[in-house]
This record gives C-alpha cells, sequence and structure tokens, in this order.
C-alpha cells in the first residue's frame, strides 16, 4: 500500500505506545464479546431448563389422564413453533425435560463450570446414562472447548472408558483427569486413529502409520489427552559409538516429562519391550532435564500378547505401557469385548487370578 492510500484511508504513523493501546483495547472487546456470547448462552440453557421444569409441573397435575405428557409435548411443540419459529420440534421440548430430570438442582449443575457449553453438546452428553462419564465429557468438553463434532467423536470411541482401562480395577473413577503424577490417568488402552484414514487390512507399514500421524498431528494429540505438546519424529539419540531414532516424542506439561512412542504395526514381541525400555533409560541418562519427572515410554501396537507383557518388564514398570491401536471406531460390542480383556489383564498383573 502507497502512502497516498494510507492518507485516504486515515492511517497515520504510530508510536509503539499507541500501538500497544491499540492491542489493549481491541483485547478488552473480543474478551467482552466472548462474555456477551457465553452470558447469552447460558442464558438459553437456563430457559430451556425451566422449560422442562414448567413440563414437568404440568405433567405432574394432569397424570391422571392417559398419555397426558405426549398429549402437553405435541401441543406445546405446535404453539411454539407458530408464536416463535424453528426450533421446538418435539423431540428438541423433550430434551429440555430430560435436561431438568438429570440436572433438577440448576445450580448444581452450573458448578460443573460449563456455562460455554452449547445446546447441541449439553443434548449429546444427555443420551451417556452413566453418571460418572456423563460428568466428566461435561468438563471436559468445558474446559478443552470440544466442538459437537469432536464430543460425538469422542463418546462413540468410548474415550473414558478407554481412559480409565489402564487403571486399576476398584480404583475411584475420577470426573476429569487431574493434574497429578499419576501416569495411568494419561494413558488409554486401545486407542482409536480411525482419523488417519489407513486401512486395517494389510497392515500399514510404520512408515506410513508414522507419516499419516504427523499429518493429523492435531488429532492425535487430542486422542493422546490433556498436556500434550510435539517434539519430534524420528527422534535422534546418541552415545558414543551409536545412533538410535525413537519414531515420536512428546513433553507432557502436567506430567512434567517426556513420552516417547515406539510404533509397531504387528503384535507385540518381547524384543519391542526390551528395545523400548532401553529408549526410556537412554533418554532419561542423556536428554531428561533436572526438573523433569521420568520419561515414559508407549508401544502402540497392533495387538499384544498378554502373556509377554506379563512376564516382562510391562508387568511391573511405572514408565513403560504397551497400548494397542485400532484403525477404525470400534462398535459399543467390540469396545466393551477390549476393554474387558483389559480388566482381566490387569487382574492377572496383581495376581488376582485368571478370571
Amino acid at each position: 500500500m502507497v502512502k497516498s492510500d494510507k492518507k485516504r484511508m486515515g492511517i497515520v504513523a504510530m508510536s509503539d505506545s499507541e500501538k500497544q493501546f491499540f492491542a489493549d483495547v481491541a483485547k478488552l472487546l473480543q474478551e467482552g464479546r466472548a462474555k456477551v456470547r457465553v452470558a447469552v448462552n447460558f442464558a438459553m440453557v437456563e430457559t430451556y431448563w425451566n422449560i422442562g421444569r414448567r413440563i414437568v409441573e404440568q405433567e405432574q397435575h394432569g397424570k391422571e389422564r392417559a398419555n397426558y405428557g405426549d398429549y402437553l409435548i405435541t401441543n406445546l411443540s405446535r404453539y411454539l413453533t407458530d408464536v416463535f419459529g424453528k426450533g421446538f420440534t418435539e423431540a428438541n421440548i423433550r430434551n429440555m425435560r430430560r435436561f431438568y430430570h438429570i440436572f433438577p438442582d440448576l445450580s448444581q449443575f452450573a458448578t460443573h463450570c460449563v456455562a460455554n457449553l452449547s445446546w447441541t453438546n449439553i443434548r449429546t452428553i444427555m443420551r451417556i446414562d452413566n453418571e460418572k462419564e456423563r460428568d466428566y465429557y461435561l468438563r471436559e468438553a468445558a474446559s478443552e472447548n470440544w466442538s459437537s463434532r469432536v464430543l460425538e467423536r469422542n463418546i462413540r470411541s468410548g474415550y473414558y472408558r478407554r481412559l480409565l482401562s489402564s487403571q486399576d480395577e476398584g480404583k475411584a473413577c475420577k470426573t476429569h483427569v487431574p493434574v497429578t503424577t499419576n501416569i495411568e490417568d494419561f494413558i488409554k488402552d486401545p486407542y482409536v486413529l480411525e482419523f488417519l484414514n489407513l486401512p486395517e487390512t494389510p497392515a500399514p507399514k510404520e512408515a506410513s502409520l508414522e507419516s499419516a500421524i504427523i499429518s493429523h498431528l492435531q488429532a492425535f494429540l487430542m486422542e493422546m489427552g490433556k498436556g500434550f505438546s510435539f517434539v519430534g519424529r524420528q527422534f535422534r539419540v546418541s552415545t558414543e559409538t551409536s545412533h538410535f531414532y525413537i519414531d515420536l516424542v512428546f513433553y507432557n506439561y502436567l506430567l512434567k516429562c517426556f513420552v516417547v512412542i515406539d510404533l509397531k504395526t504387528q503384535k507385540l514381541t518381547h524384543q519391542d519391550i526390551g528395545q523400548m525400555d532401553m529408549y526410556v533409560r537412554m533418554f532419561d541418562a542423556l536428554k531428561r532435564g533436572e526438573d523433569d519427572n521420568p520419561t515414559i515410554g508407549i508401544i502402540l501396537c497392533a495387538d499384544k500378547d498378554e502373556t509377554i507383557a506379563r512376564y516382562s518388564v510391562l508387568s511391573e514398570s511405572r514408565q513403560i505401557f504397551a497400548s494397542k491401536y485400532k484403525l477404525i471406531l470400534p462398535t459399543e460390542e467390540e469396545l466393551a469385548a477390549e476393554l474387558e480383556r483389559n480388566a482381566r489383564y490387569l487382574r492377572e498383573m496383581r495376581g488376582d487370578g485368571d478370571a
């Protein structure tokens, strides 16, 4: 843009302090608009809750009439559509009633810090029957600003249950991932990588799997969970005599440690476990900072032999984990079977029997 163009547009030279002043004002406007959006959104959510409450109260008044609830919702939907237009289908009004039933105390719902959750996300989460699982998705969707698409994907892939699958059975289920150094709270099994768009058969080569992860790094980081940042691929670790290359290296700022990942597109072997054990020890010795916690190693494999895992360093190490990956979204039945295998594996590792 030439100087004459700038003059015509009213743009003049600014000092650094003026630039900072304008930036500060713009930031205030952005923050104010964000607060307005949140306030308007929660006002609508609060309104839907109140509508649900009134429906329940009215249903109770007419409970002596057969199918009064269905009659009431049908006619209310027609009336509100005539007055306000779209958005008041019978299904949506039923969701408002369900909203009140699930959260009869609106102040309790507000304490979940979900004022920024859209009605679409709330409706999606209400489909979950398990209270702890529902509470987890409320908190995570709000704190991580999950879009409705991401939330739907995480629920369908069993994100919450996969996260718990690496923890000891009987451990209190947490409603959200805490900021602790409890490593098991950050490990999933299995990991679902359907976003890579790779076929399950024939099995992809490890280089292809690695390249696909790098191409979909944002989605992979979201699947990994909270606190992960990417460090490098084919990360070189050198000794006096040799060079070693680790497939993927991340850093988790919540755990305050490096996380090294080895990709295996075949069944887990004892050689794979030994190799990861070496990688972790080398990384701790050569790359770990003074303020870092011990390095974590995750072997992402297409399949694993529980016997090999049981009689290897995996059975007692708190630094090395082996998790399967899936390249397609599992069905509900497949996921349940996989999680049951994981539970059985944990019982065996603790010596609680083979049941």
